[in-house]
């Protein structure tokens, strides 16, 4: 290497200033992804074991909330059961993102019955937590596609 090629791209322990930044990126990528991991978790935590469980022990709040929305005690258990489905599949890695977005309906339907029916007030902590679903499902986008990529060829066979 010349004087001259070692002054136009000055080396760092990466090896070049393209190496640096790409090494910058990589960093807060490897940032982002533990900061959704840790929200992936606590999301999963509290839909699962705060959530979910009380739907299925019969917790008298939820017995009492299903029958203030009028649908029956039946769409509570289908709600426990897609809040659980959905915990579970946060902290599976292929299926975080699909497991996202499927959340993100469900705090939608949570968010309007709030609104519709519930205390209105209470409808800020779904849309928070579909807020943070979403980015959960954009970050792992590829993820999901991958995954439709290996059901859809699985179909075929």
């Amino acid at each position: 290497m010349t004087v001259t090629q070692n002054l136009a791209a000055p080396t760092t322990a990466t090896g070049t200033a393209a190496g640096t930044a790409t090494g910058t990126v990589q960093g807060r990528r490897r940032v982002l992804r533990r900061a959704l991991w840790a929200a992936q978790i606590l999301i999963a935590a509290f839909l699962f074991f705060a959530s979910a469980m009380p739907k299925f022990a019969g917790q008298a709040d939820a017995v009492e909330t299903f029958t203030r929305i009028g649908w029956g005690q039946w769409f509570r258990y289908l709600t426990g059961t897609v809040e659980a489905a959905g915990a579970i599949g946060l902290v599976v890695p292929r299926l975080a993102g699909s497991a996202a977005t499927a959340l993100i309906g469900l705090l939608a339907g949570a968010v309007l019955t709030h609104l519709l029916v519930l205390d209105a007030a209470w409808a800020l902590f779904p849309a928070a937590l579909a807020a943070v679903c979403a980015v959960i499902a954009w970050d792992r986008r590829a993820e999901t596609a991958g995954l439709l990529r290996s059901l859809a060829a699985r179909s075929r066979r």
